[in-house]
């Protein structure tokens, strides 16, 4: 009879943080994965910088002004740490609910009192943390309050239903990320989005455009799941009557929360203005056909033309004075275990 893979249920979120409020906001998420676990997905994702909520005032108040430093140290106060209470939260709903929950946070590092990651916390439906990616480049005024993440989290985390990945936003068009999670054999991939852009560029349009080539380009499927902007949003920050316009238009058009196949068709969504869960009900067995065709990471590519370095090393802001250099160079870092092997070369999934 040959092998089989599953049809499983998958939940796109879309909806707004109870702004830079972490207990809020982690409540409202456990709400949601509950809510999303009774209806039977297995894999639930969340919106970029879910927890507390995305940096997005510097899009209207000066970078240097006093109220984005004020939003900005409340950011900071309202991050989470991995592990913490907040974490054992999320890790408690996923596994009431047994689904794999990847979560868009604001995460800082235990102990300090100024750096921060815009992170995806990887959840399974034991309850227990099986990865933690940060965004390896912020975009725009994310920089501002976000250091760059590392290629160690940049890799699938394995479940029951095949390899499951994530990226956020702009990193969903970066084809030197996406192709490494190509090669390392995604199925299922989160693409976690914010709430809204600049005015000049369409949020909708942007999602649609980027995930289905991603999805056809992988063949994988990609849940959208998106952030929104709640009045409470509106009122911190927009700065001139502009503002408080685009804001309220965002406000009203559709999400864009969606499901995308590995043919690059939209098969749930976008949704419509709203809160909410989008479900989809996908056939993994889709991305067979899909690659029997063009496998742009097995079959259909050239690893003796083409080949990607990825650097695993996490890097460290400080040593000790007296490690000798050998030691400086091979250690992991500070706050975490030893790190992955130097590089790995990424060719094909058999690799």
């Amino acid at each position: 009879m040959g092998d089989t893979l599953p049809t499983i249920r998958v939940a796109a979120v879309q909806a707004a943080p109870v702004l830079l409020d972490r207990e809020a906001t982690t409540e409202k998420a456990c709400r949601l994965i509950r809510e999303a676990g009774a209806e039977g997905a297995r894999i639930i994702g969340f919106p970029e910088g879910f927890i507390p909520c995305h940096p997005l005032w510097y899009h209207f108040h000066p970078a240097s002004s006093g109220r984005s430093r004020q939003l900005a140290s409340r950011l900071f106060l309202n991050s989470v740490e991995i592990p913490s209470a907040t974490t054992d939260l999320l890790c408690e709903a996923a596994r009431d609910t047994r689904a794999y929950v990847v979560m868009g946070l604001c995460e800082r590092l235990a102990g300090t009192t100024g750096t921060m990651y815009n992170s995806q916390l990887f959840i399974g439906p034991d309850g227990q943390i099986i990865g933690r990616r940060r965004k390896i480049m912020p975009t725009l005024g994310e920089r501002i309050v976000h250091a760059l993440g590392s290629g160690e989290g940049l890799r699938p985390v394995e479940t029951e239903f095949g390899p499951l990945s994530g990226l956020m936003c702009g990193e969903n068009s970066n084809p030197l990320a996406t192709f490494t999670l190509m090669a390392m054999g995604t199925r299922i991939h989160v693409a976690s989005w914010p709430s809204h852009f600049t005015e000049n560029e369409s949020m909708i349009e942007t999602i649609q455009m980027s995930t289905r080539a991603l999805a056809y380009q992988g063949a994988m499927f990609v849940i959208n799941s998106v952030g929104l902007v709640s009045d409470d949003m509106i009122d911190v920050l927009a700065v001139t009557d502009a503002d408080r316009l685009f804001l309220t238009r965002r406000q009203q058009e559709p999400g864009g929360a969606s499901v995308i196949s590995p043919r690059g068709q939209i098969i749930a969504g976008p949704m419509p203005p709203g809160e909410g869960l989008l479900y989809a009900d996908i056939d993994l067995a889709q991305i067979v056909t899909r690659k029997t065709v063009q496998d742009f990471a097995g079959h259909y590519n050239r690893p003796d033309l083409f080949k990607l370095m990825l650097d695993v090393r996490q890097q460290a802001q400080f040593r000790p004075a007296e490690a000798s250099p050998n030691e400086i160079a091979n250690a992991g870092p500070l706050e975490l275990q030893p790190p992955a092997p130097v590089a790995k070369r990424l060719n094909s999934p058999s690799e």
